[in-house]
């Protein structure tokens, strides 16, 4: 039986990058007809994102009502949740011990607002990233345990940290792990362990394993405040406000890079709301710092307010983020969010260094299925980011190694491509006896390694994920979701687009081609971004820009091989407000030739 006929759109078979262009759903060539068409486009976007016809109107505007789950279903949630109770009505001294990125910065926030709101001052722990690495140290857990605290709540960290939580048990404290991170068979010692992705989970609440730390966190605030109403804690004073807590939901799980998805697209889509009204004193003070006067979207969460956490605990101070997003003094917030803009400007100078470094390791790796990059002095609170960068440029997963030969180990961390487990193979590295240390999920993971085991973990690497990543690079297709002619590229296009939003990992913003174009500018700005301004036949002219695209072939052909050609580009539609008037502009990401 002869295989179907692939539909190409626009005819395109093989771009500038080398992508065929298939539609993510049924064909949407819609010309310049495409603002007439808002409900057909909604519903096709949805529908190509795997929503059954019959949940299309759920999914259109996702509620909390219509996608959380019982938090009872999760194991060891009601244990949680009956012993933080306890501690609380008897007064308990309680310490929250986050991890230092934004995930778990607002995981600590959340649980710390929380007890606030319930009358418990918390107290908050957040490692240094350097002198402590990641996880729940045994060292800290026992000086917390012997400074007053009997109970401790380790959020974003935790799954497998089997010796440090022994310390904890032998020293009699009680450990609540908070956690979404891959878990193994046995489970380390605590008195409750709450995490979606345990392997011994029901089907529901596996089903949630996309979630953040501070998504699963939420959960636990619901589950601790109907155990406190159960016990008449809210007889003589007032609920806290959980809704007011989706800010940090939101942010948490959009940095973090979690699929946005069923609960989690829920959580943004609300948490988004509760951010424009400003509120949260700390989150006020970080959108000024990030020069955000309108409403937030989505995509602010992990390219503005995120790195901005993120940079305290990368190069900083790890406690920044949590005094930040808890704090009640509007002069203290405003401080704190420069000091981390500050932070984040040195965060790029470091980061563009040690991605210099790194690519130039790269020529020697070309028959390499996985980058396994490493150098002695590389900052380790930057490599995460050059991981992902390098995974970008090379579509193959990179782990980074920041070595220190003095202590003969390396701190790595790895970025993945979709389709190929992470996680999994470094889990898999520790259990072979190659690396001291190593955990993650599916897209990331971070790792400790003896120097003398870099080349021998390499080659594991390549023998057990080469097969997959092949697979993977040979399904990357170029998948759009409509077509228009260059006036149908407006405000009111993107506009519809975004109605079926926020987007993120797990939900793709909806990608469009656009053309036939002749290219009246093409030039480089900034350090590598390629700007363009292109106009149809219909006499439409629009803005594009390809971020950090300098040097590839696309952006050397429509700078250099232009003149006399017709081109399709495709991309991303935004609204373009820096003029007196909003525009639509393309943030492209390929083009083609039109003839």
């Amino acid at each position: 039986m002869a295989s179907p006929t692939i539909s190409h759109v626009l005819g395109v078979a093989s771009s500038l990058s080398e992508r065929a262009w298939q539609w993510r759903g049924g064909n949407m060539e819609l010309g310049a007809e495409a603002n007439t068409l808002t409900n057909d486009i909604l519903t096709q976007l949805l529908l190509t994102r795997g929503v059954a016809r019959e949940d299309v109107a759920r999914h259109a505007k996702p509620t909390m009502r219509d996608f959380l789950p019982d938090p009872s279903e999760f194991n060891d949630m009601e244990s949680a949740a009956s012993r933080i109770a306890k501690a609380v009505l008897s007064g308990e001294q309680i310490t929250i011990y986050g991890d230092y990125d934004v995930d778990g910065a607002t995981s600590s926030a959340l649980l710390v607002q929380l007890l606030r709101d319930l009358d418990v001052e918390a107290g908050y722990y957040i490692p240094d990233r350097l002198l402590e690495g990641y996880g729940p140290s045994g060292e800290a857990l026992v000086k917390l345990a012997r400074s007053g605290s009997s109970l401790i709540i380790t959020v974003d960290c935790g799954a497998m940290a089997y010796e440090a939580l022994g310390m904890a048990r032998d020293e009699g404290v009680d450990v609540i792990v908070v956690d979404h991170h891959k878990c193994g068979a046995e489970l380390p010692p605590t008195t409750a362990l709450v995490n979606p992705n345990r392997l011994d989970e029901n089907d529901l609440a596996a089903a949630h394993g996309h979630l953040a730390a501070v998504g699963v966190a939420f959960l636990l605030a619901i589950a601790l405040v109907r155990n406190l109403r159960s016990e008449g804690y809210f007889k003589d004073r007032k609920e806290p406000d959980l809704i007011a807590l989706l800010d940090l939901v939101a942010l948490g799980t959009v940095a973090d890079v979690a699929a946005l998805h069923g609960l989690n697209r829920a959580f943004v889509a609300q948490g988004l709301k509760v951010l424009a009204r400003r509120e949260r004193i700390g989150m006020a003070a970080l959108m000024d710092a990030s020069r955000l006067k309108r409403a937030p979207q989505a995509s602010d969460l992990g390219f503005a307010l995120g790195p901005r956490i993120n940079a305290g605990g990368r190069i900083g101070e790890s406690t920044l983020g949590v005094k930040l997003l808890t704090t009640s003094d509007p002069e203290e917030a405003r401080a704190i969010a420069e000091q981390l803009s500050q932070l984040n400007e040195e965060r790029r100078a470091i980061e563009a260094e040690v991605q210099e470094e790194a690519e130039r390791q790269l020529e020697g790796q070309h028959n390499h299925a996985v980058h396994v990059l490493s150098g002695d002095g590389w900052h380790p609170g930057v490599i995460g980011i050059v991981a992902g960068r390098i995974k970008e440029k090379t579509g193959r997963p990179a782990i980074v190694i920041a070595r220190d030969e003095t202590e003969g180990q390396g701190k790595g961390s790895g970025r993945s491509i979709s389709g190929v487990d992470l996680g999994a193979a470094i889990i898999a590295a520790r259990e072979e006896g190659l690396l001291v240390a190593g955990g993650g999920h599916a897209m990331a993971a971070g790792l400790t390694i003896d120097n003398d085991k870099l080349a021998a973990f390499a080659e594991f690497l390549d023998t057990r994920l080469a097969k997959d990543i092949e697979r993977a690079r040979l399904g990357q297709r170029m998948q759009l979701d409509l077509s228009v002619a260059p006036g149908g590229l407006t405000p009111e296009l993107v506009e519809t687009l975004e109605a079926a939003g926020p987007y993120g990992v797990g939900w793709p913003a909806p990608r469009l081609a656009v053309g036939p174009v002749r290219i009246i500018k093409a030039d480089i700005v900034g350090k590598d971004h390629l700007r363009l301004i292109a106009a149809g036949e219909d006499g439409k002219s629009f803005k594009a820009i390809a971020f950090r695209a300098a040097e590839t072939e696309m952006a050397q052909t429509l700078i250099h091989r232009s003149k006399g050609r017709r081109f399709h580009l495709a991309g991303r539609a935004k609204i373009d407000d820096w003029g007196p008037r909003p525009a639509a502009e393309l943030h492209l990401e390929d083009a083609a030739f039109a003839d």
